[in-house]
């Protein structure tokens, strides 16, 4: 049974506190868009897919329990302004960009129509929000199934049978509606028995890795080890051959139109060392994730955290045998009065990357190196075509 980080029914929705994890599964009811804005500032729920659900069925959730007026206009105009608020809760996330714009599109097709009302742009609203979080399952399942089928006919070692993959961030269950997109991909080599081993980076300094991804990992009995992010190198070096480390998958939060990616910090170093060890290195998103506005990496704008995270650590106590979760401490770990710069992201430049998997195929570069994104817009029923093997 995967994890579970949205439940939802119309009129209400809990999010898990991942702030909690992994010692303690807590969820959060969100009523508001505004309560939705603070669980993604807060990084409560995160996760570039998990962002846009939370933001649009927040509003959703809003619309259905206020007291409506009924003119469509004022309700579309409450809708607008509430997604422009949603979206500068995590800026870099191209998908709560892109969902909000839908939703804006959907919102005013409702409200331009004969006899529209309050209430049937709010329905208009509710509904395409709800699809929303349906299709990003779909979204998802189709993502680790063409990942997992392009690492087995794909890389070396592939072909010699079960493969481990190294991971970053979180990816999975808790990033995502469900089922996840990088971690969808191991996810689906370990259900066609094709994963010897799963690793997963500790991602400081907000460490998803070893909070998150070790969390799904241990739910789902999949095999797998926890390193810090300096032990990568060393891990390719030394494991590579033994442990048949064909790639390192990762997720983003923008895919411009070149194919350059931000993703977690620490991205583009795992980039650069793939290259050098000769282990494939994949960019799994959905399409919602690609940003063809956004021509290159430049233009991508890094969000800064607070030094905080990076100085401090906080966590249940440990007397050194057991964990006391009922008291929950802070200890610094630096030097007081140190500076602190601390990018949320990196970007990795497209050439590092060997493919991008989405819910449609994964995209291989062309015959000049590059890779052709507007493709995937066009392609809708791909997914059962066998010739996406190979790249679209």
């Amino acid at each position: 049974m995967v994890l579970q980080a949205i439940k939802y029914s119309r009129g209400r929705l809990e999010i898990l506190d991942q702030l909690k994890l992994p010692h303690q599964e807590e969820y959060d009811h969100v009523y508001s868009s505004t309560d939705a804005w603070h669980a993604i500032k807060d990084m409560r729920t995160r996760g570039a897919p998990a962002i846009a659900i939370v933001a649009a069925l927040g509003l959703a959730v809003e619309l259905v329990n206020m007291k409506l007026s009924p003119a469509a206009e004022d309700v579309t105009v409450f809708v607008l302004e509430k997604l422009d608020y949603l979206v500068t809760s995590r800026p870099t996330a191209v998908n709560l960009a892109d969902a909000a714009r839908k939703l804006k599109k959907t919102t005013e097709s409702a409200a331009a129509k004969a006899n529209a009302d309050g209430e049937s742009v709010r329905e208009a609203y509710v509904s395409a929000a709800e699809k929303m979080l349906v299709d990003d399952v779909n979204d998802n399942e189709n993502i680790g199934r063409h990942g997992a089928e392009w690492v087995i006919q794909k890389t070396e070692a592939g072909k010699k049978g079960p493969v481990s993959m190294l991971t970053h961030c979180n990816t999975g269950s808790l990033a995502t509606a469900g089922y996840g997109t990088a971690l969808g991909v191991i996810r689906s080599l370990h259900a066609k028995g094709s994963l010897k081993h799963a690793f997963c980076s500790e991602t400081r300094p907000y460490n998803q890795g070893s909070r998150l991804t070790a969390f799904e990992l241990v739910h789902d009995e999949i095999p797998a080890t926890l390193i810090t992010d300096s032990m990568a190198a060393a891990l390719l070096q030394l494991k590579g051959p033994s442990e048949n480390i064909a790639a390192i998958v990762v997720g983003a939060d923008r895919v411009a139109a070149n194919g350059d990616t931000a993703n977690k910090i620490g991205t583009y170093s795992l980039a650069i060392l793939a290259r050098h060890h000769g282990v494939k290195f994949l960019v799994a998103a959905p399409r919602t994730t690609i940003d063809l506005a956004t021509k290159s990496g430049s233009e991508i704008v890094i969000e800064e955290r607070p030094g905080k995270e990076v100085t401090l650590v906080k966590g249940p106590r440990h007397d050194g045998v057991t964990l006391d979760l009922a008291v929950i401490e802070t200890v610094s770990i630096a030097a007081n009065g140190i500076n602190v710069w601390n990018p949320a992201f990196d970007v990795t430049p497209a050439e590092l990357i060997d493919g991008i998997i989405t819910e449609v195929g994964v995209v291989e570069k062309d015959k000049d190196g590059k890779f052709d994104l507007n493709h995937v817009f066009k392609v809708d029923g791909l997914e059962d075509k066998p010739s996406k093997i190979g790249g679209i």
